[in-house]
């Protein structure tokens, strides 16, 4: 039987309830975090609750439960659910209010926590890459709504999906209004040329990915440079490599964008070996908070 964590009690999954009056539901008022389970150990639990917690800080959401009270709920999820590898999402709505758009007669939030099975790209595309679109959706501007904030409002990435799918790629890239590559829908992006590893600063609107940060530690463990700089399609095009990172995705070449074949067309040298790394790093006790 798979249990949910919702408001304060383990319910089953056909009885995890939410209201229709509740402002996640109504207006994607509220935050989320994405995150895994490897080898019985939440993957960078403390750096994903605290991320969880400046988002809701941002958005001026006051939560019921401290740092470790949440901690304590994404493991007791996988405890509860017997799962150690594991997909987790951990969610804060505004709670239920009214069909008001002011958030003023929601009186608590609503938590919920799920634990499911993990959805992998294909063994086959991390050996020969995926190949990727350039959305004509912009990424939200960081002076509008901060994708550093993982709300529920996930539209404008939906958007850039169906692009995808509709060209029948996996994912798409999306740029801001200047033309500067971003991230795409789900993952953060890097480019390598002549040996240095390239990455869009934060600040110029993208997710700050708890595996992007990892990344960096580890190619930088590995002696290589890492910059994080702005760069356009140009430099996407003419790179030698490029991968994604993400919390489902790891770390996964990209060999096609916008039907120009990346450096050899399949994963590189490079890629293999932060690949490698990672997942050789994520069964290390050092990887996180034991389930």
């Amino acid at each position: 039987m798979d249990y949910i964590f919702l408001n304060g009690e383990f319910v089953e999954k056909d009885k995890a309830m939410v209201s229709v009056f509740d402002h996640g539901v109504l207006y994607g008022d509220g935050i989320f975090e994405g995150i895994r389970a490897y080898n019985g150990r939440v993957f960078r639990l403390g750096e994903h609750v605290d991320r969880f917690f400046a988002a809701a800080k941002a958005i001026m959401l006051d939560l019921p439960y401290t740092k470790q009270e949440i901690s304590d709920i994404v493991v007791e999820t996988c405890r509860k659910n017997k799962m150690n590898d594991c997909y987790i999402r951990l969610v804060a709505t505004r709670g239920k209010g009214d069909l008001g758009l002011s958030p003023k007669n929601c009186d608590k939030p609503t938590i919920f926590c799920i634990a499911a099975n993990v959805s992998l790209y294909p063994k086959e595309m991390y050996e020969n890459g995926m190949p990727l679109i350039t959305s004509v959706q912009r990424r939200n501007k960081a002076t509008i709504i901060d994708p550093q904030i993982k709300s529920l409002n996930y539209l404008n990435n939906i958007l850039a999906k169906i692009e995808a799918n509709r060209a029948g790629v996996p994912e798409a890239l999306m740029l801001n209004h200047d033309g500067i590559v971003c991230e795409c829908t789900g993952d953060n992006i890097f480019i390598i040329k002549d040996g240095v590893i390239y990455t869009p600063p934060v600040y110029i609107g993208i997710l700050d990915g708890i595996t992007r940060r990892v990344v960096i530690e580890l190619a930088k463990k590995l002696g290589y440079q890492v910059v994080e700089t702005q760069f356009t399609l140009f430099n996407v095009y003419s790179a030698d490599e490029c991968f994604l990172t993400g919390t489902a995705a790891e770390a996964i070449a990209v060999t096609k964008v916008d039907d120009r074949v990346i450096g050899t067309g399949k994963c590189g040298k490079i890629t293999a070996e932060i690949l490698k790394a990672f997942r050789e790093y994520a069964k290390t006790p050092e990887c996180g908070v034991k389930i």
